[in-house]
Formats: structure tokens, C-alpha cells, sequence
């Protein structure tokens, strides 16, 4: 990702707050500014430095997507912060210059401006600017002085001077002294450019008089407007001292060699006080001295030792005349003088020029027969000057023509000649052996100008960083070198340390490429006489890896959505490694089980994405390990731990634990009462897996569902809301519904099937023959009836399912009770043996049906049965028609007609019911087809749907004769029928007949 760049421009904001805005863009895998603003300290929480959104050409509104932030790069404190909403740098914390300063002219702090997605790092320097918020102040409230009423007009008294945290033109730059008795005041300059303050007494003082002065001195600073602090002066004027000090000598006479070492003690001076305490301790000083003898001559203040601070050359200076002071401790002093003479040594190379005097040849004549000429044989260095006496006599003096070098020649011969002026002439020679004496004419020289050397940070102590050498080409003391550092900081003092006499420079400190990679060492050498020269050592300190990579989480997405895309950036991470070069570059890895990986971004910028699908269900946090390793030798590594979880995200419906749900519930049950219960689980957190269970609406015999059942949203716990008829309705089923609370909701829903389990609540219906009081229908039974013969059967149905459905026949009362057996699953009568002569025409059966629940439910019914083949025959029932009233019968007869009439229509009606509603349960009546429930039958008995206990479909004619009061009943035939489709396969029977009923 490439960021284009503005030129460079200045930015002034309003109200009063300059800012500096420069751009430097660095080229990378993105592109890195750097952005300046300089404002004054001590602004208000808030305030605004600049906008860099705008001077960046940023989009205030992606601030926030893009997580824009300020990183204070170690600052303890976060002294601004970035308005998301403006794009404003403003006041965080108060910025206080002097405390993150101190007296620094310049005064920054540097932080970075983060943006994510994608990353951009922009360096941030704030300037802070000085304001003049600070007032001189002086170290004491009071500042107390004692001094003595005979003090001298001019005598100049030290004070303490003012500091004021503010720099440059906000600090102190003058004082003002008020009440100005007797003082004035001074102020005088240092090296440093700073001021110092003296009270120079103006007027004598009198203890007399006044034995307190009290001044006040302002200290005023250049600020707008200007700040002052002040300080009261407190003077003591103390009695007046009467004796001053004497001196053992009025004169004090020393010789003194020329280049005698540094520290030589020249002359000790004395002085004695007669007075006591205080008044007699004295304190040396030197009066007015040349600026020669100030740098050669030094003055122990307490002991008066004089000694030698600087180089002493006959040549320059043959005699020092110096005045010493001796005071007591409330000013009274007394002076002596010191006369140094300085003897000369040979230090100095004959200069062109020189003269020697040379010793004059003895000629024993006189007058013109003496010695009247000399002259010396040719040579390059000197040449012959003759001069004459006061007395006549000739001498003579080498004067030096060619300056003379001992390093090039050690020694000289002349031959010096004395002429006489006789005639003949006559001469002597001499030869003159000149030795050339060593002259401290050469300083020291290095053997390199630079050294320059490599050391490797953290080296042991006392290892050897290098030697320098220096030769003096002079002899003896002029040709001893010594080796001193110049001037060093005192931090560097604490590093080195160099061998006087050897040169080894040694390490006694530690050395820390981090803290500083280079050092620039002054080495000076001299002989024992001063000369001395210079020479520079610089020092490379070679990076060793000891540092570690450091890696800072610098964002972090947690939790993160499982439905995260692959390449989503999770979070920002910087690796640092304070070594350099090699040692300092990093390489990230992240181990390879978890979907993560590190993206190279902008410098020591990695970017954590995701490799794949996340998904909370299967792992919900991860625990990522990042490694950090530079490529250093040997290698050095750190980790960082990184715990990432994951937010689920609503992508599971609720799955129910069985695939379809059977409840069985008991007839008749209360309402209310718990069927069963399903459950259904969601592997999603918190709400998003919180199931909720509901019916789906549905309507069951056009009633809605929820008035058969109801479920409990959180149990999934199902009741029933009423009570069931098993009769009514056998089974159903319903839909349940599972959703979740996410958003949106997910759901799945399960079949619940509900079967009604019968229950023994309805008792056997008999339909035939009519279980009613009197009944005059009667069936013929032939006199030829065998064992076993079919009379009759006993037609009878149970509503209820089952064993409840068993029914069972049994003959409970009977006329002859030998004559006739029931079947007991198939109602039929059947007569046991071959009716005789001697049974009774008229059997009268009793019989009763139960069914085979528990308790066991039960009906009776009787039957008449008349052993006959032909009504005629039975006078009985012209008999029994006679015991009737003639209204009796009339009105069985209107009876008779109208019921079967109306058990005709109920027929027809229930048909069609059947038909159209596909009722279940019909009940079977007489004289047309019913659908009988099915049930579990024993095994002579066909199951048809489970529920009938008919075998076979029978049909039955009974005839009475007309014109006779007998009656003929004919058992026509028995048979069987296929299954009728329209009734579901029911059994019919039909049982027709025709009653004539005779008055």
C-alpha cells in the first residue's frame, strides 16, 4: 500500500499556538511520515495541537474503523491523544516542560500515530515550547551575612544567586537591589554565560552605628511579562578586628630552577595573629598579580605553601616579584613580598646570534708583541668576534652563525688561533670541543595522529583497547613522555583509564553499543619539561547481539467472530532488537497448528491474520505462541504468548436428540398432566444455543392444536390441555418447534407422534337381540334339530379396543339348561343334544356379554325360543296373544311400527355419517350395515382393523302365518359376505325379518 506525500508545509493554528508541520516519507512495504508540531507547554487538557487527519489527508471518518490511536513509544504518562470524531491531536495530560526537560534548551517527545486496516505508522514529535511559568527563586528565604565594621570600601561579599526552572530568555537575566545602604551591587558574567551576584561595599560601616543592614535583592527574568523573586539580606556588622596578621618576613628571597616539575613547592609563607578565635585565624591569599604569575604560582589559602602550578622558563620570565595577603577571618590583613629568581639551566638550542666568550691566549710580551688577532678555522656553526678590552687586550667571542641541532651532531671542534704582532708574527692554536647540550627544543610526537580502533561492547575490565606511543627526540628528563586524556565528560572518565608512562588505554567501565557506539578519546603527551602534543583516539565499539528480540502486542482483536473471513487481521504486532545491523534484524514465525500467520507489514510491523475458518464450537480460544529470533551468531530468541478467543456467531439450529418422538397417554387422562418431553441441544454460546420450544400451529379435527396440547418454552416438557376419548380420537401427531436466540434465530422441529391408550370405559352393546324388556320376537327352533345345530346368535359389539374388546358369551339362565350351549367368542346357539319329544316347546334364554377388561364390563339379553315347525302347532301364542288387552296390543303395534321406522332412518343417517365424517366408531344397529371398531381378537376370530367380533355376515327370516295364532319361524341360511371398501373393511351383517304379530 502506497501513501502519497504533500510537500513540505508550515501550519499556524489559530490563537496564538504555533505549529511546525514537516513530512519525511520513507519507502518501505508502506510508506512512513514524519510529522512535527511544535506548541507551548502547560496547555489545557483538550487543547488542540494540530489536526493531523488533515495534514495527512486522512478520512476523519474511517478514524475509528481503523482504530487510529497514539502510542506513547514508553512514555509512562500519554500526554495527548487524537479526537476520532475531528482527527485533532489534543491535551491529555499535563505537559510540563521543566519536569520532562529539566534545564534542556530542547525539549521534545516523540510518540507514533497508528491506523490499522491497512497498517500506517506515522512518527509524531512534539516540540514543547518554554513559557515563563516560572518565578526565580533563591535556595534560601533569608541569605545572612556577617562583616566586620573596618571592612575596606570596595570589599565584595558573594551571594548566592537565583535559579529559575525556565531557559533561555525566561530565565533570570538581571537583579535589583533595594535600600541600597552602604552596598551596591555587582553583577558579573561566567564562562558559561551565566551571572553571578556580589555586594561591594560602598560605604564604610559602623557597628557604632548600626549594628544590622538589611537589603532586598530581585531576581527578575526576561519573560512576558516579566516574573521576579526576591530574598532579604541579612548584614551583621561585627566589631572591628584590632590586629592584623604579621608576617615572619617582610621579603621573602627563593631561588628557582627553571622548568621545575608541577607541584614543586616554592616558598612557605608565615603570619601570625595576636588576636584570638576567629580574629586570629588567618587565610592567605595572593594580592595583584601579572597574568604570567597567575598561571604559574599557586597559594594553599590555609598553610600559605606557594608552589608551582605552571611552566617555569628562565627565557620568559627571570623573576617573579609576587605580593601575598594574609587575613583573619573579619578582613584585617597584612601583605608580604615574594622575590623569585629564576636560574637558568641549558633548556635552549643556541640560537643564531649567540656569543661565547672565549678565554684569552697568554703572550708573555707586551705591547705590540702580544696577542693582537684570533681566528678560528672555517666551519658552518660559528664565526670569531675579536673585541678589545679597556685595557688594550684583545679577546675574543664565538658568536653563533648557525643555529645547532644535538639530534644532528652532538659535538663541535674548533680551532681558534691567537696572533701576535711581532714580526715575525707568532700564534698559538687551541682547539675548542664544543658539546651541544640537549635543549627541551621537541615535544613529544605520536606515532599516529588518530588510532582509531574497533572494541566489542561489553568487553571485560582491564582489557587493553589500545596503546598510544610518543617519542621525544630530546635526552633525559626533556625526552620522558608522559600520557594524560584531555578533556573528557565525566561519564567517558568513568570507561578509560590510560597508563601514565605505558600509553595503554584500559577499560574499567562497561560498554554499551546501545548507549553509545562511538568515543573520542584526547590523548596528550609531554615531556618533563611541558612541551607536549596531542593526539585523538577513536573508538568503534562493535555490536555484539545481547539483546534480545522484544515483541509488543500493539492491537488485538479479541474475541473474533468465527464467521471471520480467511486473511482477517486479528491483530499488530512490533518486534524490536536494540542491536544493530545484522544483529538486529528479525524474523517472526508463529507455530503451525493454529490458523493464524504473521504478515510482513510496515518496518518491524507484523500483521496476524487468519489462515482459515474459525469455529468456536470445535475450539474456542487459542493459546499463540510468536517466536522472535535475530540473525545474530549465535542467534538470540523470546516469545510472546497470545490468548485469542473466539465470539461465537449464531450458525447452529437446535438439533433434537431423537429423529421422531412417540408418546403414549392413557384415556381419560387429567388435563394438565405431562406426556412426555423433548429435548434439543445447540452447540452455540449464551443466547445464540438457548433453546426455545413451541407447537407449530396446526389444526386436528378442526380444532387447533394448542387446545390438545401445550409445551413448556424452556423444559420442552409437553402437557396435555384436555382430556381424551380413545373412542373419539386414537392417535395424532403434532410438530414441535426448536428455535435459538440468536440473531437472526435458527430452528429445526421434530414429528411428536401421540397414541391414546383404551381404557375399559364402555360396556358390551348387545344389537341383537334387543336387550329391551318384553319382547315377543321369538325364533323357531325345528323339532328335527340334531346336537350342534345353529338356533340362534347373540350379536353384541364393545366401543373399546383390545382385550378391553374381548367379548365373551355365557348362557346365565336357561329353561332347559342342558338343551342349548353358547359359543363363548361366537355367540351362537347351538343346541347341545337332539331335542326330543319331551323338551318344552318354549325355552326362555338368559344370556349375558362381558368383555374381558378390568374390572370386566357386562350386558344381558333374553331370547325366546320355540321348538316347532309350524306357528299353527303353538296354541301358546294365541294363548299368550289373549292374556293381552286388545289396547295392549294395539299399542305394542303402534310401538313396534314407529321403532322400526325410526331405527330405519337412524340407519340411513348413520351411514352417511360414516361416509362423509369417516367416523371410526359407528355404531351397529339393527337391520343395516355397521362399521365395527377393530381389537385384538382370539384366534377363531378375523382381525379386521383390530376391532370387530363378528366372524361372518348372517342372515335370518322369521315368517308368522297369518289367519292362526301359531306362528312358523324358518332358519333360512347362514353365510358369509366379502369386506364392504366404503366402511374400511368392516364386517356386515344384515339380520332381516318380518313379524306379523296376530290379534
Amino acid at each position: 500500500m502506497l501513501f502519497y506525500l504533500h510537500p513540505v508545509y508550515d501550519v499556524i493554528p489559530c490563537k496564538g499556538t504555533s505549529a511546525l508541520v514537516k513530512y519525511y516519507s520513507i519507502l518501505s512495504a508502506g510508506r512512513v511520515y514524519y510529522v512535527s508540531y511544535s506548541f507551548p507547554e502547560e496547555m489545557n487538557r483538550g487543547s488542540v495541537i494540530g489536526n493531523i487527519a488533515k495534514d495527512l489527508g486522512l478520512d476523519v471518518n474511517r478514524l475509528t474503523s481503523r482504530k487510529a490511536r497514539i502510542d506513547a513509544e514508553g512514555n509512562k504518562n500519554r500526554f495527548c491523544d487524537i479526537n476520532l470524531r475531528t482527527g485533532e491531536i489534543i491535551v491529555a495530560d499535563r505537559i510540563d516542560r521543566e519536569v520532562l526537560c529539566k534545564e534542556r534548551l530542547s525539549c521534545t517527545l516523540n510518540f507514533e500515530f497508528v491506523l490499522e486496516n491497512p497498517l500506517e505508522l506515522h512518527r509524531v514529535v512534539l516540540q514543547i515550547q518554554d513559557i515563563n511559568d516560572n518565578t526565580p527563586v533563591f535556595p534560601k528565604d533569608v541569605i545572612k551575612l556577617e562583616i566586620s565594621e573596618n571592612a575596606d570600601k570596595g570589599a565584595r561579599f558573594r551571594v548566592i544567586e537565583a535559579r529559575d526552572a525556565d531557559v533561555g530568555h525566561n530565565s533570570v537575566q538581571k537583579y535589583i537591589l533595594e535600600k541600597k545602604v552602604n552596598f551596591v551591587l555587582a553583577v558579573n558574567s561566567k564562562t558559561d554565560g551565566s551571572n553571578y551576584v556580589e555586594l561591594v561595599l560602598d560605604k564604610e560601616l559602623d557597628r557604632e552605628e548600626q549594628t544590622e543592614v538589611t537589603l532586598i535583592l530581585t531576581a527578575v527574568d526576561g519573560g512576558t511579562p516579566p516574573r521576579s523573586g526576591t530574598v532579604a539580606i541579612h548584614v551583621t556588622v561585627l566589631d572591628a578586628n584590632d590586629n592584623a596578621p604579621v608576617f615572619s618576613q617582610t621579603v621573602y628571597k627563593v631561588s628557582l630552577p627553571e622548568n621545575s616539575p608541577l607541584d614543586t613547592v616554592v616558598v612557605t609563607v608565615s603570619a601570625t595573629d595576636a588576636d584570638e578565635g576567629q580574629n586570629g585565624e588567618v587565610t592567605y591569599e595572593f594580592g595583584h598579580l601579572s597574568e604570567s604569575a597567575k598561571e604559574t604560582f599557586s597559594l594553599d589559602h590555609q598553610t600559605g605553601q606557594i608552589a608551582v602550578k605552571g611552566r617555569i622558563d628562565f627565557e620568559d620570565e627571570s623573576r617573579y616579584d609576587i605580593i601575598v595577603e594574609a587575613k583573619d577571618e573579619y578582613g584585617l590583613s597584612s601583605d608580604s613580598k615574594i622575590v623569585i629568581e629564576i636560574t637558568d639551566i641549558n633548556d635552549n638550542s643556541a640560537e643564531k646570534g649567540s656569543r661565547y666568550l672565549l678565554d684569552e691566549a697568554y703572550d708573555a710580551d707586551i705591547g705590540m708583541n702580544s696577542v693582537q688577532s684570533y681566528v678560528i678555522k672555517d666551519n658552518e656553526h660559528f664565526l670569531l668576534s675579536v673585541l678589545t678590552r679597556e685595557n688594550g687586550r684583545k679577546y675574543g667571542e664565538l658568536v653563533l652563525n648557525k643555529e645547532l641541532d644535538r639530534e644532528e651532531q652532538t659535538e663541535v671542534t674548533l680551532i681558534l688561533t691567537a696572533v701576535d704582532g711581532g714580526t715575525p708574527p707568532r700564534s698559538g692554536t687551541v682547539a675548542i670541543h664544543v658539546t651541544v647540550l640537549d635543549a627541551n627544543d621537541n615535544a613529544p610526537v605520536f606515532s599516529q595522529t588518530v588510532y582509531k580502533v574497533s572494541l566489542p561492547e561489553n568487553s571485560p575490565l582491564d582489557t587493553v583497547v589500545v596503546t598510544v606511543s610518543a617519542t621525544d627526540a630530546d635526552e633525559g628528563q626533556n625526552g620522558e613522555v608522559t600520557y594524560a586524556f584531555g578533556h573528557l565528560p565525566q561519564k567517558v572518565q568513568q570507561l578509560f583509564f590510560i597508563d601514565l608512562v605505558s600509553g595503554d588505554i584500559k577499560l574499567t567501565g562497561l560498554i554499551d553499543y546501545e548507549i553509545e557506539s562511538t568515543f573520542e578519546l584526547p590523548i596528550q603527551a609531554k615531556d618533563g619539561q611541558g612541551l607536549a602534543s596531542y593526539s585523538t583516539v577513536l573508538i568503534d565499539v562493535i555490536d555484539v547481539n545481547d539483546n534480545a528480540p522484544i515483541t509488543i502486542l500493539k492491537s488485538l482483536t479479541s474475541p473474533v467472530p468465527e464467521n471471520a473471513l480467511p486473511g482477517t487481521e486479528v491483530g499488530i504486532i512490533n518486534v524490536q532488537d536494540r542491536d544493530s545491523e545484522n544483529n538486529g534484524q528479525v524474523r517472526c514465525s508463529i507455530q503451525q497448528n493454529v490458523p493464524f500467520k504473521l504478515v510482513p507489514s510496515i518496518k518491524n510491523y507484523y500483521s496476524l491474520v487468519t489462515t482459515g475458518e474459525l469455529d468456536r464450537e470445535l475450539l474456542s480460544d487459542y493459546n499463540i505462541t510468536i517466536t522472535a529470533t535475530d540473525e545474530g551468531s549465535p542467534p538470540l530468541s523470546s516469545t510472546k504468548n497470545i490468548h485469542l478467543t473466539v465470539a461465537d456467531v449464531n450458525d447452529n439450529p437446535p438439533v433434537f436428540q431423537e429423529q421422531s418422538y412417540r408418546a403414549h397417554v392413557q384415556e381419560n387422562n387429567k388435563p394438565g398432566s405431562s406426556i412426555c418431553s423433548v429435548s434439543a441441544t445447540d452447540p452455540d454460546w449464551r443466547q445464540n444455543g438457548t433453546v426455545v420450544y413451541s407447537l407449530l400451529s396446526s389444526a386436528l379435527n378442526g380444532a387447533p392444536v394448542s387446545s390438545f396440547l401445550s409445551i413448556n418454552g424452556d423444559t420442552g416438557v409437553i402437557h396435555a390441555v384436555r382430556s381424551f376419548d380413545y373412542e373419539q380420537l386414537k392417535s395424532f401427531k403434532v410438530l414441535v418447534l426448536a428455535r435459538d436466540n440468536g440473531s437472526p434465530p435458527l430452528s429445526s422441529n421434530v414429528t411428536v407422534s401421540v397414541f391414546i391408550t383404551d381404557e375399559n370405559d364402555s360396556s358390551p352393546q348387545i344389537l341383537y337381540p334387543s336387550p329391551e324388556g318384553n319382547s315377543f320376537m321369538t325364533e323357531m327352533v325345528p323339532k328335527a334339530a340334531q346336537a350342534r345345530s345353529l338356533v340362534s346368535k347373540v350379536i353384541a359389539v364393545d366401543a373399546d379396543s383390545g382385550q378391553n374388546a374381548w367379548l365373551s358369551y355365557h348362557i346365565i339362565k336357561a329353561t332347559d339348561p342342558g338343551l342349548f350351549t353358547i359359543g363363548v367368542h361366537s355367540g351362537e346357539i347351538r343346541t347341545q343334544r337332539d331335542i326330543s319329544e319331551s323338551d318344552s316347546m318354549k325355552q326362555n334364554l338368559i344370556v349375558s356379554v362381558r368383555d374381558n377388561g378390568q374390572p370386566s364390563l357386562s350386558a344381558t339379553c333374553a331370547l325366546y325360543l320355540l321348538i316347532s315347525d309350524n306357528l299353527a302347532e303353538v296354541p301358546e301364542l294365541k294363548d299368550m296373544s289373549r292374556d293381552e288387552s286388545s289396547s295392549k296390543l294395539t299399542f305394542y303395534l303402534i310401538i313396534a311400527l314407529v321403532s322400526v321406522s325410526t331405527f330405519f332412518l337412524t340407519f340411513i343417517i348413520i351411514i352417511l355419517a360414516v361416509r362423509f365424517c369417516r367416523r371410526r366408531k359407528p355404531r351397529l344397529l339393527f337391520d343395516g350395515a355397521v362399521a365395527i371398531p377393530s381389537a385384538y381378537l382370539p384366534p377363531n376370530y378375523a382381525e379386521v382393523e383390530g376391532a370387530g367380533t363378528l366372524r361372518s355376515t348372517y342372515n335370518y327370516d322369521a315368517y308368522l302365518t297369518t289367519g292362526s295364532r301359531t306362528s312358523d319361524f324358518k332358519f333360512v341360511r347362514s353365510y358369509n359376505e366379502g369386506l364392504d371398501a366404503d366402511m374400511g373393511g368392516t364386517l356386515r351383517f344384515n339380520v332381516s325379518f318380518l313379524t306379523f304379530l296376530m290379534f
